[in-house]
């Protein structure tokens, strides 16, 4: 495999559940080292780092960071230096997701929905790449088909993956050539924990060129393409929707 991966540091916010634990037993299995982010799912951060680490020990941490604040942003890379000492591979995965029509929207949905899916991003790039020049790794953002093609109802959201999708490529510029940038956008993956109708779920499904949702491993294996195989792709965004964003 390329690109040395065996002994990299990973850090992969929101990495407790769902795609972001997806990905970090695909890279651990590939004999990379993880940091598992975590905000209120310290449990769930727990059980995903006892069970990295009855594999292979030593491989992973939990570090908890609640990344809306701009003190704990920058404090979460401090503790990942201080404890592994070093940071190859930088995945922006954890982000806030809900609805807010226009007569609703509140200051602090923009301070939610911006601090989570592009403010926090930014500035964990910010104060990674130092760490990450050294090694020449890479940095993935985890964007959203829906960057280019707006959700009803979803206008703070949409912008913040669309500002997401211009610092991916702005930073793979600026960071050249030590550090790769790249993103992912994702189509229909998973549900919502708060899942919608089977009538809705229908009308989605619909939409896919290829008529079924993905499986987060369909990310994961994104995920380890970027680092491991692509040392000559920067400044690209990934859809991997079944080829949803091409339809109208």
């Amino acid at each position: 495999m390329n690109n040395h991966i065996n002994n990299k540091w990973v850090l992969i916010t929101g990495g407790a559940k769902r795609i972001g634990a997806r990905i970090a037993r695909t890279l651990h299995a590939e004999e990379m080292n993880l940091v598992i982010h975590f905000n209120t799912s310290s449990d769930d951060a727990n059980e995903l780092c006892s069970e990295l680490n009855s594999i292979r020990n030593d491989s992973a941490i939990a570090i908890g960071s609640n990344l809306t604040n701009q003190t704990e942003v920058e404090s979460l890379i401090t503790k990942v230096i201080e404890t592994t000492g070093q940071l190859d591979v930088l995945i922006n995965n954890a982000s806030t997701f809900y609805p807010t029509p226009i007569e609703d929207i509140t200051l602090d949905d923009w301070d939610n929905l911006m601090g989570t899916n592009l403010k926090a991003p930014l500035f964990l790039c910010k104060h990674a790449a130092p760490h990450i020049k050294k090694s020449k790794g890479c940095i993935i953002n985890m964007v959203d088909i829906h960057a280019s093609k707006p959700l009803k109802n979803h206008p703070i959201y949409g912008s913040a993956k669309s500002g997401l999708v211009m610092l991916t490529r702005s930073l793979a510029k600026d960071l050249a050539p030590e550090v790769r940038v790249n993103g992912i956008a994702p189509g229909m993956i998973l549900w919502p924990e708060n899942e919608p109708s089977e009538e809705i779920k229908q009308k989605v499904i619909d939409q896919i060129p290829l008529k079924r949702s993905g499986e987060p491993n369909d990310i994961a294996q994104t995920v380890l393409f970027l680092i491991a195989h692509a040392d000559y792709i920067t400044g690209q965004i990934i859809a991997v929707d079944g080829g949803r964003g091409i339809n109208s």
